[in-house]
Order: C-alpha cells, then sequence, then structure tokens
C-alpha cells in the first residue's frame, strides 16, 4: 500500500474499487474485508431478499446486490479521492482506532445500509440498524477484540441510520455513504421496474442519466460529473443528490456538474451545477 497514488490511476473516473491499485489509504484490513463479505452466505442472503418489498412489492428501483455493489464501489471511490484531497475523517479517530479501520466502516455500512428493506421499505433505515446489528455481532470479531467491535460496530450503525434519514451524519464516514446512495442513479439503476412498465419519477429520471463520473477536483477535493440525456435528469441532481449532499459534511468538498449530452434536439437544460 502506498500513501501517494499515482494521479493517473485515481484520476480516471472508474467506476470499481480496485482492491490491486494504489490507493491514498491503508488498504489491506479493507480487502481482507471485502473478501469476507462476498464469501458470507448470510450477507449475500439479505441482499438478495431486499429486492422483494422494493422492487416486487413497492415497484421502487433495484435495492438489492447491483444497488449495492455500486453504492459501495462509489463510497470507497468517494472516500480514496477525499483522502487524496486531505480531507479529514473523524468517526473511526474519535474512537481511537485506526486509520485503515475508515474504509472497513465504509465498506460495511454501505454494504448493510438497505438490509431493512426485508422487513419494508417505508423507515428502512431504521428496520436495518437491528439487523445489521446482529450481522456486526458475528463479523466484526474476525477482526476485532471485543473492545474495537463494539466501538465499530457503533460508527457502522451510525452510517447506516444517517443514509436516509433526517438525523445528521456525524462523522465524514457517514456523510460518504449518505452521499454515495444518492450517486447510484444511473439508466441501469431503474432497468427492473421500468422493464416492467414503471413510469415513476425515480425510474423516468434516473433513466435520464446516461453516466456519473467521480474525478479528482481542480478547486474541491471531488468532481462528481452526470451525463444527462434530457431534462428528467435534472430531478436525479437536484431533488435527490443535492438533498443528499446537504447536511452531509461534505458540502465544501464536493463539486456537482451535471450536463445534457444529447445531440440534435433542444434542450431545456444545458448544465446544472451544485
Amino acid at each position: 500500500m502506498d500513501t501517494e497514488p499515482a494521479e493517473s490511476e485515481i484520476d480516471d473516473g472508474r467506476h470499481a474499487y480496485d482492491p490491486d491499485a494504489e490507493h491514498a489509504f491503508p488498504d489491506e484490513k479493507l480487502n481482507e474485508v471485502l473478501e469476507f463479505i462476498a464469501n458470507d452466505e448470510e450477507i449475500q442472503a439479505y441482499l438478495d431478499a431486499q429486492n422483494v418489498n422494493a422492487v416486487t412489492r413497492k415497484g421502487y428501483n433495484d435495492h438489492g446486490r447491483k444497488h449495492i455493489e455500486i453504492v459501495r464501489n462509489r463510497a470507497l471511490l468517494l472516500y480514496d479521492l477525499l483522502k487524496r484531497g486531505n480531507v479529514e475523517f473523524n468517526g473511526a479517530a474519535d474512537e481511537g482506532l485506526d486509520e485503515s479501520d475508515e474504509s472497513v466502516i465504509i465498506a460495511f455500512a454501505s454494504t448493510l445500509h438497505d438490509i431493512g428493506h426485508i422487513v419494508h421499505r417505508d423507515d428502512h433505515s431504521y428496520y436495518s440498524i437491528p439487523l445489521a446489528a446482529d450481522l456486526l455481532d458475528r463479523v466484526l470479531p474476525n477482526f476485532y477484540d471485543v473492545e474495537n467491535t463494539v466501538r465499530m460496530k457503533g460508527e457502522i450503525l451510525h452510517a447506516i441510520l444517517c443514509h436516509h434519514t433526517e438525523e445528521d451524519p456525524l462523522t465524514t464516514e457517514a456523510g460518504v455513504i449518505r452521499v454515495s446512495d444518492a450517486l447510484d442513479m444511473e439508466h441501469g439503476r431503474s432497468r427492473i421496474p421500468y422493464e416492467k412498465g414503471g413510469r415513476g419519477i425515480n425510474t423516468v429520471s434516473s433513466q435520464a442519466i446516461k453516466k456519473v463520473t467521480l474525478r479528482q477536483g481542480d478547486t474541491v477535493p471531488v468532481l462528481v460529473e452526470i451525463e444527462m440525456l434530457n431534462a428528467a435528469g435534472v430531478y436525479q441532481v437536484d431533488n435527490l443528490l443535492k438533498a443528499k449532499l446537504h447536511g452531509s459534511g461534505l458540502e465544501d468538498d464536493i463539486r456537482i456538474v451535471a450536463l445534457n449530452v444529447r445531440e440534435g434536439s433542444d434542450h431545456i437544460v444545458e448544465r446544472v451545477e451544485l
């Protein structure tokens, strides 16, 4: 692990976290945790079951394995860029944990943030807390002693709670989860309900988003570039992403630019910038 990543490797707009790439943070423990998560039968069963209430019964966008994969990748890429920009993270630090635990908090929180959907879509963040707590009681002792298991559990649950509730994040790690959840907005995000005839604003607006890219910013640590195919994408950017960014604690560290990239049509909206 190198603490000073090459700019070309972190600024290429890639979509997926690469465990073999150079990162701006200690990544050995994170990579062990990611392998554990991928092979844990119970965690994977939860991710499959999440879509029953969200998609099958309520007709919302996909909230299963694909959503979790996207959010976790975006969260880790966002974390990497923020670390490169010297943004301070206080979750693990306040608990007396190591810097290497910051990314572990983000990995577990992004993986488990939506498991409350197996109970109900409404207020799912609150249902996620006891379910995730039970899982973490089993999983965390594989990596931590008793005291640090308790501290890690608290930080992960805090990040899960704050991703979709009125409670503002009190840690930078939790802010990353909150923002990353909203960054899952490309057209593939709505494939399941759209093909079944879904035409709600969440479905139609995310069909309008062609691509989301995270890059190193010029004046702020992170630039989020969003390519829209039509003006419906403004709903995703202004009503959903803007709402998640507000109160995240990362408002001064992230710049969001959305561009209408469809050619040969009259553009109602050319550019949105947050």
